[in-house]
């Protein structure tokens, strides 16, 4: 066995995905607490669609729970990945924005670029756990970039002040970071398919 192969070992071994699941159920956790004062006063209709970085950590949540069960939920997956590297590259890129604008980053703020950058890293990491198929990335792009209307459009975006002052542009990145973030999924089930038929 090479190194990758053993690596691969630890990271898909029960061990690991449990506590890896655990790690991701409680920044999910810890996500949703950091959205309450955005969600109280949030219109009950866009409820759902305002936390997205615990949200995507919850969709890797439950895809994990799938695979210590040998099961695999295909859409939940392609959410995860979509979502996962879309949001943690967003949230790294708004709080450095951030330290631009200000010189400076709480000891909070990078706490948040170390873990959002890290599930933009799991997410690609376990591409070969997915088994989604083309019609679940369908599904999983519809729902992203009517996020990102909901975001942009109604203004629901997070509370972050340079997102307040750079809207429209942060709007239209987000939208292509969508779009890559879409394609990043498509090539992930193209690869597999030309693997299978090798």
């Amino acid at each position: 066995m090479n190194l990758l192969t053993h690596l691969w070992y630890l990271l898909t071994h029960r061990t690991f995905l449990t506590l890896l699941l655990i790690v991701n159920a409680a920044g999910t956790i810890y996500g949703y607490i950091w959205y309450q004062y955005q969600l109280a006063i949030t219109a009950p209709q866009f409820i759902i669609f305002v936390p997205d970085s615990p949200t995507a950590s919850l969709f890797f949540s439950i895809a994990v729970i799938g695979w210590l069960l040998g099961k695999n939920f295909k859409l939940i997956e392609a959410l995860a990945l979509i979502t996962l590297v879309k949001y943690g590259i967003w949230a790294v890129v708004m709080n450095l924005l951030t330290l631009y604008e200000n010189g400076s980053l709480e000891p909070e703020a990078w706490m948040l670029v170390f873990s959002h950058f890290m599930m933009a890293v799991e997410a690609v990491i376990y591409i070969g756990k997915y088994r989604f198929t083309y019609s679940h990335v369908i599904i999983a792009a519809i729902w992203t970039l009517h996020n990102d209307v909901i975001d942009y459009v109604y203004g629901q975006f997070p509370y972050y002040h340079v997102v307040t002052k750079y809207t429209n542009h942060i709007g239209y990145f987000t939208f292509w970071l969508s779009i890559a973030c879409i394609a990043i999924a498509f090539v992930a089930h193209n690869r597999k398919e030309y693997l299978h038929k090798l």
